[in-house]
């Protein structure tokens, strides 16, 4: 039997410090080592007890959790998962910490002082046990922390896309995106749709800081949102989003359907509606997260003459959900994180030496051939 996983918690909150260890240690693979009351006590807490896995609240008084992460990630190397505010503060907050190395976050409700706390137990623990059996964390790439911003014109020609980009992401997926999206010229000739696990609440700020630090234009999907290039869309929290074939270029639609995977939004219910709809002139990406959402979708992908991509082993935070797609033999081309964005400009080019007004419409979404560039 392996050996439970030791969990410090740190918040402010008396009422926290009693209900998070009380929902973890329901669970017998985790183990609930000790508690501190803000960012100070936690640091001595760290040294005394070396617990696997630490969760953090943010706002706490005399060394916040901002300050305590930036001195775990400097000298103890511990995964820690943020306990977030679910607020625009909150949110601004949670992205500065999984910038600073934090693996990865929960929102808490509402009403979090109250037994609905209970709600996100689920999710606490699976991210915790995963985070337990994570190597030390690191940011393999240099991570955007909001001090510049990207110039960008104010108008953009509405041009239809050479390729229907879909990414599939979640744990580890805000700073690998936005590595990836900082990378990407403005004149990216695809469209780019992005299912990120995220809640909701969240993902609007998160569009915003993604566009912040990109040469294309980025934003939170609306339906009837059309897929141009040099745009990237991401699904909000708690909505489905599927790509349709429409002149001059496609668009996005939301949807309130049940869960897929455990998730809403769902990789599955992209990729598989990019399949139908785009065939060879999508791509499908499946990126750092935990689980296995998308590896299903992507066999359609492939199925229908798209690319298939999956990021590489060495640069997820968490390799599950390429690692799915991969042993069920649905990739074409797995690629380090750092190349990836010359992958995929690479691919979205290859149509611009064909004279079409616009290619993703121009032939059968069906089984559509493309040239190889795998």
């Amino acid at each position: 039997m392996s050996k439970p996983v030791r969990v410090l918690v740190v918040d402010d909150s008396a009422l926290m410090r009693k209900l998070i260890p009380q929902i973890l240690q329901q669970d017998g693979s985790i183990e609930v080592v000790g508690t501190a009351m803000d960012g100070a006590f936690g640091l001595k807490k760290i040294e005394e007890l070396k617990p696997d896995v630490v969760t953090l609240d943010l706002e706490m008084p005399r060394m916040d959790g901002l300050e305590m992460l930036r001195v775990i990630a400097a000298k103890h190397r511990l995964p820690v998962i943020v306990v977030s505010a679910h607020s625009q503060q909150g949110a601004r907050a949670t992205f500065k910490a999984l910038a600073l190395g934090a693996f990865d976050f929960v929102a808490k409700p509402t009403d979090a002082l109250s037994v609905h706390l209970a709600e996100i137990g689920a999710e606490l623990v699976a991210k915790i046990k995963t985070a337990g059996q994570t190597r030390a964390p690191k940011l393999p790439v240099e991570v955007w922390q909001g001090e510049r911003r990207i110039h960008k014109a104010p108008t953009r020609k509405m041009i239809p896309p050479t390729q229907i980009v879909a990414i599939g992401i979640s744990t580890g997926g805000p700073n690998a995106l936005q590595y990836l999206f900082s990378q990407l010229p403005a004149d990216f000739p695809g469209s780019i749709i992005v299912v990120q696990h995220m809640p909701e609440g969240f993902t609007e700020m998160f569009a915003r800081r993604l566009d912040e630090c990109s040469s294309i234009d980025v934003k939170e999907a609306r339906s009837g949102d059309l897929l141009l290039a040099g745009r990237a869309l991401v699904c909000p929290g708690n909505r489905h989003i599927e790509a349709r074939r429409s002149e001059p270029s496609g668009l996005v639609v939301l949807e309130d359907q049940p869960l897929v995977n455990g998730h809403r939004p769902s990789v599955d219910v992209l990729f598989r509606s990019v399949a139908k709809e785009f065939g060879g002139h999508a791509t499908a990406v499946l990126m750092t997260g935990m689980g296995e959402d998308g590896a299903e979708g992507m066999g359609a992908v492939k199925a229908a003459g798209g690319l298939t991509i999956a990021q590489s082993e060495e640069s997820c935070v968490v390799n599950s959900m390429p690692r799915a797609a991969i042993e069920r033999g649905h990739v074409h081309r797995v690629v380090p994180l750092q190349m990836l964005a010359d992958v995929l400009y690479a691919r979205c080019s290859v149509e611009r030496v064909r004279p079409k007004e616009s290619p993703v419409l121009a032939v059968s979404g069906r089984g559509a051939k493309e040239p190889d560039v795998r």
